[in-house]
């Protein structure tokens, strides 16, 4: 673990909030990393809407999460804050899941409290597993993790589907539990979040998610941070970035028939080798060159 992630649980308890970007691959974190974040988060939604072309409804695999994963801890220095769903199945699922994502590179693994198969927290139509056995499954991941310093972050859903104050109670369940971060989904606006923080500010830090057209109204990072929270995560607003982005070239090209009219928004094959590094790959690479061929 490098001296950058392995300092996220310090980094969490310092006055400014962290910012933490949604990736959804080694090239997107990397673009992070570079543009100086020091926390990226896995968003398994970006990973369901890249690599399947299909919306947050559940159908990501835990393979491809821990997979993803692995190839941005390959490539990046950077704390990762991995989504983990449900924890894939039971209370026996999550220590898997919560084993295997440390192993891979995690630094906080997030869970949530919805019947699997789950879908984006910004959807209708949630439903939720007891709140009993979405305790069971906090302990089992406390339980499960190897190093203290990867941090269990519990999400709860509860507030669009039993209201307010059902969500808090379940939140301080899984802070009972052992979570380490606390995660309200889906806050609508200003008598939500003085609630939520009313009852946690202070005693367990709580993270934002800002979803560009969602239920929570959009607030910049300071805004937040004057407000309580520890965290705030933009999960997908680079794939819809990208999405916008792609729409406009696919448009010019098939109109042109020429990528020309499109080179000031664009790398070319020079500056995407330099973004990569490929000269100094390949001068670590020569050194190890038989002399005699």
């Amino acid at each position: 673990m490098s001296q950058v992630s392995s300092n996220f649980k310090d980094r969490l308890r310092q006055d400014d909030i962290v910012v933490a970007p949604g990736v959804y691959d080694a090239l997107s974190a990397s673009i992070a990393e570079q543009s100086g974040f020091d926390t990226v988060y896995l968003s398994g939604a970006s990973i369901a809407y890249t690599k399947l072309g299909r919306p947050d409804i559940g159908l990501t695999s835990f393979t491809e999460v821990v997979d993803t994963l692995a190839h941005i801890r390959e490539r990046t220095e950077v704390s990762i804050v991995v989504d983990g769903d449900t924890g894939f199945g039971n209370a026996m699922n999550v220590a898997r899941t919560v084993r295997l994502m440390e192993a891979a590179g995690a630094n906080a693994i997030q869970l949530e409290d919805q019947t699997y198969p789950k879908r984006c927290g910004h959807l209708r139509g949630k439903s939720l597993v007891p709140a009993g056995e979405m305790v069971g499954k906090i302990k089992a991941a406390v339980d499960a993790r190897r190093d203290p310093r990867t941090l269990i972050i519990g999400r709860t859903d509860a507030l669009a589907v039993d209201g307010i104050e059902a969500a808090l109670a379940r939140a301080e369940a899984y802070r009972e539990a052992g979570c380490d971060l606390l995660f309200v989904e889906g806050l609508r606006g200003a008598d939500d979040i003085d609630a939520v923080m009313g009852r946690f500010k202070g005693r367990v830090p709580v993270m934002a998610n800002m979803v560009e057209g969602g239920d929570t109204p959009i607030q910049d990072a300071a805004a937040l941070q004057a407000l309580g929270f520890s965290m705030v995560i933009f999960p997908g607003a680079l794939v819809r970035a990208f999405t916008f982005m792609a729409n406009r070239f696919f448009g010019t090209l098939k109109n042109d028939g020429t990528t020309d009219n499109f080179r000031d928004r664009m790398l070319d094959f020079k500056q995407l080798n330099e973004f990569l590094g490929t000269e100094r790959i390949l001068a670590v690479g020569k050194q190890y060159e038989d002399p005699t061929s």
